[in-house]
């Protein structure tokens, strides 16, 4: 038996989800649970016009109680007990990457596409991203966070992001090969995967192919280094992907960025409760606007007014110190601010995250 959970874009049924999880783990019937997406996208991110709304119409907490309640549920995915399957055929961005990312098997489709555009709206990518970005080749997970690109199935699957590569038409086989698999054995889940899967073709201009390049760019210390260096490579040489990224960069939160920078460096380093924990306090502080609006002032620039124009304060990297990046790292000093925790799910299969 292997239950399939669904997901609508524009509804966030985190509880229920979280539910079936709890009720699925110990259920002696499951063996493997499948994630996938309801619709042509798998999770293109939550509603942030609606959190917007009812945080400016309410309070701060709202923002943060969904979001905690959305890491717990990432959590819950990353130590889950049994097998799970994301079947990404469509959008699989912000926090539908939090979902997927934590699976042991991720299957994407040629009609995958995965980003993490949040600096772009005065956020930065969270929900575990420090975690699973800096676990990919090189600075390859640098790249993705600080640019905002987005990569196509076969790059998803060849970068590690995804475990398989299945071309869209053989999916609903794939799912229906799962179901009756009735086996919570990884290696054979495993197996009955690579019988439907292919190998990535990853297109002559793509980024990924140029990981040296980028090695050399991202490994920089700070964002203006990485820039500085973008800068010279295009001189070298204009490619159409160091422009995208040189433009994404520049127009999006300078806050934003660093943090992101200072976040993945660490997440290196660390387990994946760890990055849940840090993510859920920098979010808190954006949320709260403790040290500045952006958050806000993206979403305004970018989904309310789509002026495409929004003010950063401050508005460039020079003025962005360490210590305005580090104050982000900190818990927020509010009384009605509660720090984010986890339930003990330490057990032999997951040993490595925690």
């Amino acid at each position: 038996m292997a239950p399939t959970l669904n997901f609508d874009r524009e509804q966030n049924q985190i509880c229920q989800i979280k539910s079936n999880l709890e009720l699925y783990e110990n259920d002696p019937l499951v063996q493997l649970v499948i994630l996938k997406g309801n619709g042509k996208a798998f999770c293109a991110g939550g509603d942030v016009v609606s959190l917007i709304t009812s945080s400016l119409v309410g309070h701060w907490t709202y923002a943060a109680s969904f979001y905690k309640k959305e890491l717990i549920l990432d959590h819950l995915v990353a130590t889950y007990k049994k097998p799970t399957v994301s079947l990404i055929n469509g959008i699989v961005m912000g926090g539908g990457a939090g979902l997927s990312m934590p699976t042991r098997f991720r299957v994407v489709t040629e009609k995958a596409i995965f980003a993490m555009p949040e600096a772009s709206i005065g956020l930065f990518p969270d929900v575990g991203a420090s975690y699973f970005l800096s676990r990919l080749l090189g600075y390859f997970g640098e790249y993705l966070g600080l640019t905002g690109a987005r990569l196509d199935g076969a790059e998803i699957a060849a970068c590690g992001l995804a475990t398989h590569f299945v071309p869209s038409i053989k999916l609903e086989s794939l799912e229906n090969a799962l179901q009756v698999l009735n086996s919570p054995n990884v290696s054979t889940i495993s197996a009955l995967i690579k019988t439907f899967a292919e190998k990535p073709n990853v297109k002559e201009d793509s980024p990924f192919r140029r990981l040296e390049v980028i090695n050399k760019c991202f490994s920089k210390e700070t964002v203006e280094e990485i820039i500085e260096s973008l800068e010279h490579e295009l001189q070298i040489g204009a490619e159409k992907w160091i422009t995208n990224a040189l433009s994404y960069m520049r127009s999006s939160c300078p806050t934003s960025l660093k943090i992101f920078l200072k976040s993945i460096k660490r997440g290196r380093v660390e387990k994946i409760d760890q990055c849940l924990y840090r993510d859920y306090n920098i979010a808190c502080h954006f949320f709260r606007g403790t040290f500045g609006n952006h958050f806000y002032e993206g979403s305004r620039a970018k989904l309310f007014d789509k002026d495409n124009k929004p003010k950063w304060e401050p508005s460039k990297l020079e003025l962005v110190d360490k210590e305005m990046v580090n104050q982000y790292f900190r818990n927020i000093n509010d009384e009605e601010w509660e720090p984010l925790r986890f339930p003990d799910r330490s057990n032999s299969q997951i040993a490595s995250k925690l």
